[in-house]
């Protein structure tokens, strides 16, 4: 079973999450309606099992809280995972939503790099600060021990934007954990 449990707690921020690579109950309550939706539809479009809870100092705003998500669930995937050897490694997919279409290309290599690029449409303040969907995406990257790409190529509705980019990442995550029983996909014969 690839899966894993972790703990993360700061000043700030404490979470607990649960992930099965090879999927199962996805139940996700960060105090954001809309990040919940994000790391939903990710956990559901990736084909993973996810429980995740955070309780985070959202009087101040949701950046902690984003932030130490993507640590929390970058963590979980990489301990999930265990050696990147015997998966397909790459994966890369497109995802359209109404007027958006987003890119996303991920190298389970153990090299950790994030490469952004997505400007999102201006929007109320009351909306979800999507500037933080980097935020998250970085820290996921980075303790993950993955290289990321992701790409907005164009979308005029924020939310639409936003749900393309995570719905492409975890297609893109979904291909490269396949399971091949083969050695390391690398020339060097050990990533």
């Amino acid at each position: 079973m690839r899966t894993a449990k972790n703990t993360r707690e700061t000043l700030e921020t404490h979470i607990t999450g649960e992930l099965n690579l090879d999927g199962g109950e996805i139940a996700v309550d960060t105090g954001i309606g809309f990040f919940d939706h994000m790391i939903t539809a990710l956990a559901k479009h990736a084909g993973f099992g996810l429980t995740l809870k955070a309780d985070g100092d959202l009087q101040v705003d949701a950046h902690h809280t984003v932030e130490d998500t993507g640590i929390v669930l970058g963590g979980l995937f990489k301990s999930a995972l265990g050696s990147f050897n015997g998966v397909a490694r790459y994966g890369s997919f497109f995802v359209p939503m109404d007027e958006a279409l987003a890119f996303a290309s991920a190298d389970l290599s153990g090299r950790a790099f994030l490469v952004w690029s997505a400007e999102f449409p201006d929007v109320p303040d009351w909306e979800f600060d999507y500037s933080l969907a980097e935020e998250f995406w970085r820290a996921f990257a980075v303790n993950a021990g993955i290289t990321l790409h992701m790409k907005l190529e164009y979308g005029k509705n924020a939310h639409h934007c936003c749900e393309a980019l995570f719905k492409a990442a975890a297609h893109a995550l979904r291909l490269a954990v396949i399971q091949t029983g083969e050695k390391p996909l690398s020339t060097k014969g050990s990533l």
